[in-house]
């Protein structure tokens, strides 16, 4: 049983800041890496961030670099994602990724999702 419980999600307005956090729980990943996606209506997931084992290695899609950051916790058991000046395109729901296979960016290398977070930036 593996499972990833995604929190932090709600409403904010554009400029402000919301912190996800993504808590597992299960049997342990073969890979510690973890990521997180979002997915609009109607749209494909899409990469958002992705953090190695260690922490020292984190990557992020172009549309939120320099806005967005990814750490992990004190164990490897909670990732966080700090999302800081939110634009209304952001507007999505967030979900947290683990058990990488393949390369960090395509959503069909995570093997476990979690249910996702709402959120809604408004302008």
């Amino acid at each position: 049983q593996v499972q990833l419980v995604e929190s932090g999600g709600g409403l904010v307005q554009a400029g402000g800041s919301l912190r996800l956090s993504c808590e597992t729980s299960g049997r342990t990943f073969s890979s510690t890496a973890m990521g997180w996606f979002r997915q609009a209506p109607g749209k494909e997931r899409e990469f958002v961030a992705a953090i190695s084992w260690s922490g020292a290695n984190a990557y992020y899609a172009d549309s939120v670099k320099g806005r967005f950051t990814i750490s992990r916790g004190n164990t490897k058991n909670t990732v966080y994602l700090q999302m800081n000046t939110l634009k209304p395109e952001d507007t999505a729901v967030y979900y947290c990724a683990g058990e990488s296979v393949g390369p960090y960016y395509s959503s069909t290398s995570w093997q476990y999702w979690g249910q996702g977070t709402q959120v809604t930036v408004s302008s």
